[in-house]
């Protein structure tokens, strides 16, 4: 079954076949994660996975043995029901009370059945749980509403480990291993096409591997409720092979964010992103996000460093697909509304309104948000576009986008 995160659901909206359509028919199951604009389904029966593969070999047992029960079961209930009808019988039904032999196959083959279900459950648990020491190592911190993805043993040249909001790259053909933790409340880290599902809680790390064969983009989602805009809060996969991995990384350690050509809309946006505008309450982008090389560090919103790079705004909400990227009239469009107030587009979001509206603080309380012009916002939003990786380390450039549909995950 695919699990499809269209956000209108038209019927006759054409659908790919599964590479292994028993595998997802076994394994699938709706995810109800809400809306978005990318016609990109998710596939829990990917066997790109190895994780997948596993977990799809071992419930092949479970559900071989599922059916030899049900048919064991029902046809032990129509033969009964059919030999002994009572209008074929008038002396009471011989009672097997004290069978012992009888009683000790009822209860034997079940527990035959749920031993034999374990030990096939331990094994896999075995295999998957353990993560080895040479698998990527990249730390995940899930947030109301957003993603960030950070790789430990990577720091950045500029200072501080190398970080990416709501996308992360990965390696192919090679275990991940992702230690994840929420920053709030409970969040369920979900890429299907990767592997399994582990819930982010609080003050807790939990570590275990995901991979895949196959590079590409793929989808990603919360699937635990976790406020407003739980259906709000996906990610992007993007799985490179070794050396493009490698490199992206090295690009990303490197990096600085460029500065701005004097008298430029980047630089205006540059100093709006960082001072803010005190005149009319607009408070500085810096306080909540990072730019790496820059003295913007701070840690309540996800990283922008690369944000020109990112094809994703509002942790998944839009899409920036063609070529023109955030360029485009539609995605600038939406980049601009997103800026100017983002909590009216995505509910219960913190991040402060510059249109003067009111938004609830990160406290919870309601307070009235600063004001900058519609050519203040397209300065920032100029600002956010030069945050860009070098062409080679696009890791969106020719990464196919797993799933999509016939829009193909365009806006």
């Amino acid at each position: 079954m695919k699990l499809n995160t269209t956000k209108h659901r038209h019927s006759g909206t054409r659908r790919r076949p599964i590479t292994r359509p028993i595998a997802a028919a076994a394994l699938g199951a709706t995810l109800l994660t809400g809306c978005q604009q990318a016609n990109q389904s998710l596939f829990i029966g990917d066997m790109s996975s190895a994780y997948n593969r596993e977990i799809w070999w071992m419930s092949v047992w479970a559900i071989v043995l599922s059916i030899i029960i049900f048919v064991g079961v029902s046809y032990a209930l129509f033969y009964t029901v059919q030999k002994f009808r009572e209008d074929r019988h008038d002396a009471p039904p011989a009672q097997f009370h004290g069978n012992n032999r009888l009683e000790v196959i009822l209860v034997a083959v079940p527990v035959i059945i749920v031993f034999g279900l374990s030990i096939l459950t331990v094994r896999s648990m075995a295999i998957l749980n353990p993560t080895p020491e040479q698998a990527t190592k990249i730390d995940v911190l899930g947030k109301q509403f957003w993603w960030n993805f950070a790789y430990p043993e990577t720091t950045s040249d500029a200072g501080g480990v190398v970080t990416n909001g709501n996308e992360m790259i990965m390696p192919t053909k090679q275990p991940v291993a992702l230690t994840i933790t929420s920053g709030d409340v409970i969040h369920g880290f979900w890429a299907p096409n990767i592997g399994g599902q582990r819930a982010a809680m609080p003050a807790v790390q939990k570590t275990w591997q995901v991979d895949t064969e196959r590079p590409g983009a793929y989808q990603g989602n919360c699937s635990q409720l976790c406020g407003a805009s739980h259906a709000n809060m996906r990610y992007k996969v993007v799985a490179l092979d070794q050396e493009r991995y490698d490199a992206t990384l090295a690009a990303m350690k490197a990096y600085r964010a460029p500065e701005p050509a004097p008298g430029s809309a980047e630089a205006r946006g540059y100093a709006l992103f960082m001072q803010g505008k005190s005149s009319t309450g607009a408070v500085s982008c810096a306080a909540c996000h990072r730019v790496q090389g820059t003295p913007a560090g701070g840690v309540a919103g996800p990283d922008l460093s690369f944000f020109g790079t990112r094809r994703t705004l509002g942790a998944g909400m839009w899409e920036a697909m063609t070529d023109k990227k955030w360029e485009d009239p539609k995605a600038a469009k939406q980049l601009s509304d997103w800026l100017k107030n983002s909590p009216r587009v995505k509910p219960g979001s913190l991040m402060p309104t510059y249109d003067g509206s009111e938004y609830r603080n990160t406290k919870g309380e309601l307070v009235k948000g600063g004001t900058l012009t519609d050519a203040e916002i397209d300065d920032i939003a100029a600002y956010l576009r030069s945050l860009q990786l070098p062409e080679e380390a696009d890791y969106w450039r020719g990464s196919p986008v797993i799933g999509a549909g016939a829009t193909g995950g365009n806006q």
